[in-house]
Parts: C-alpha cells; structure tokens; sequence
C-alpha cells in the first residue's frame, strides 16, 4: 500500500531513473513483483507501526475501516469469505480474521507474504492463538486464481490496481470471483495528486504537470528496464473502469486529514492533506 515516489537503490547497480513512459501489462507486472519484493523489508520497518498488525487502515490518512464501515456493518463481516487484493502483509486482512471473516489475502510478491507469515509467528510467540486465520495466495490480480463467486466482499488498500496496465481485467476478474451483490472497495492515490510533485512541502503545492497526462510513471534503471511502474488515471477513468467491470459505483470517499495525524508518508503530509485530496476509494457493488 502506498509507494512514496522515491527511487530505492536496493537490489541496483545505480539510483533508477524516474521517467513518464508507456509501460505495458507485462512489464508492469515484472517491475511490481521485482520492486516489492526488494523494498518490502524497509516498507514494513518504516509504514508497520501505522499500519499496525491487524488494522484496516485505507491510506495515509489514517482512515479506519473499523469507523469508516465501507465493507458494510463490523457485525456483518462474522461468516463472511473476504478477499484482500495487493494484501501486503496482510495487515487489513487479519483485521477482518478478527472480526470473524473468513478473509484470502493475495498478493504479487512472495517478500510481502513473508511478512505476513513472520507477523504471525510472532503473535504465536507471544502467546496469541495460534494462526491468523487467514489464507495467503501469491498471484497476480489481473488472473486470480479462485473459482467463480467465491467471496462476499473484495477489498484493496492501495494494492494492485494503481499498478496494473489494464484496470478493467482487475475489475472482471474481482466481479468474476464475487457472489451477486457482493461488495467491491478499493483505495488508490486520487487522481488529482498527479498535477502535483510529489513532495510533502510547499513545494508540492504548485501544479506541475497535465492532470490529463495519462502516461505511466516509471523508475528504470541503467539498461532502460522498468523497476517500478505506476499508472495514472484520471476521475473519470476510475469510473469508468468501475462500470466496464461490471459494477456499480455505491460511493466515493475523499478521507480528509484528521488533526491526530502528525506524520509524513512520501508526499502525504499534513500540510498538504489538509488542502488537496490524497486517496480515493471507490466503493462498489456486484448486480
């Protein structure tokens, strides 16, 4: 959840260079496993306390699903079969464990389930019941791996759809594995904080580029190969990948900036949360 923009040297010969290029589905796939399963150890030292063990949080912001209820009522999810896409560490995912949810929490790189597993195996060390209570999958989420209508409820904290070439094939695929009815919410960085740079000063309060400039963003390295990848798509689009993939827009939630929160994530910030929106999350249903 979340990519701050900064390009890492982990794992590379020198610092990638950041571009605006066409990435294609393929390549975007490779740079994402590549990019998250080098960067998912220094991701979870810095973001974990945040995102804390088993929470739900939406984003930066601090948005709780435990207050925010988008997935529907806390009671409601006891029974429920709950797919968490782009899961990372499965943080959200262990959350709904909690809560009596029978959650799948799936994601491209095998780093950030390794995570997921270590975090479990401390609570077990720590004296808490042992398991999670939640299934972890690697897969990509463009080809989910699971029969037709096998979850009530489908979820994604910055996972997987920012980074896909193709958002429509998640959408099909999320409305192929969920029951009729069934609830679709995803979180994506809001389409507007593309015109801006990514800084979490004042110098990321100036425009500084086309919001209409679909081009993907693009860390390369020597060679010209992709190391991460992420896509932008504007308002509209966002809906319209919604509707393509055979749901209904229910609700969309622009979190503001609480007062609590003090802290910066790459080019979130209070000062800039609290004048432009950082997330969107779409909220969706099944017919």
């Amino acid at each position: 959840m979340v990519q701050e923009h900064e390009p890492s040297t982990a794992g590379e010969a020198a610092e990638p260079t950041a571009t605006r290029r066409i990435a294609d589905e393929a390549e975007s796939s490779r740079a994402s496993r590549g990019w998250w399963d080098r960067n998912a150890d220094e991701y979870q030292e810095e973001h974990g306390a945040f995102l804390g063990d088993d929470r739900f949080v939406w984003g930066p912001e601090g948005l709780d699903e435990a207050e925010a209820g988008l997935l529907g009522p806390v009671e409601a999810l006891k029974g429920r079969d709950v797919l968490e896409v782009g899961a990372g560490a499965a943080q959200c995912a262990r959350w709904l464990a909690a809560q009596g949810a029978r959650p799948v929490a799936l994601d491209l790189s095998h780093r950030q389930l390794r995570h997921a597993r270590r975090i479990d195996a401390e609570a077990a060390a720590s004296g808490a019941p042992e398991g999670s209570g939640v299934a972890l999958v690697q897969a990509d989420a463009t080809a989910l791996p699971f029969r037709d209508g096998s979850f009530d409820l489908a979820c994604s904290a910055y996972g997987a759809v920012p980074f896909v070439a193709e958002p429509v094939r998640v959408m099909r695929e999320v409305r192929r594995v969920l029951r009729p009815g069934g609830r679709w919410v995803f979180a994506v960085t809001h389409p507007i904080r593309w015109a801006f740079p990514d800084e979490p000063g004042p110098e990321g309060l100036s425009v500084a580029a086309s919001y209409f400039d679909r081009t993907p963003y693009v860390e390369q390295d020597e060679s010209g190969r992709a190391v991460y990848v992420e896509h932008h798509r504007t308002l509209g689009d966002r809906v319209r990948d919604v509707v393509a993939g055979g749901f209904r827009l229910v609700d969309l939630v622009e979190p503001e900036w609480p007062e609590w929160n003090h802290q910066e994530w790459g080019g979130w910030s209070p000062l800039r949360g609290n004048l432009i929106p950082g997330t969107a999350i779409f909220v969706c249903e099944r017919d």
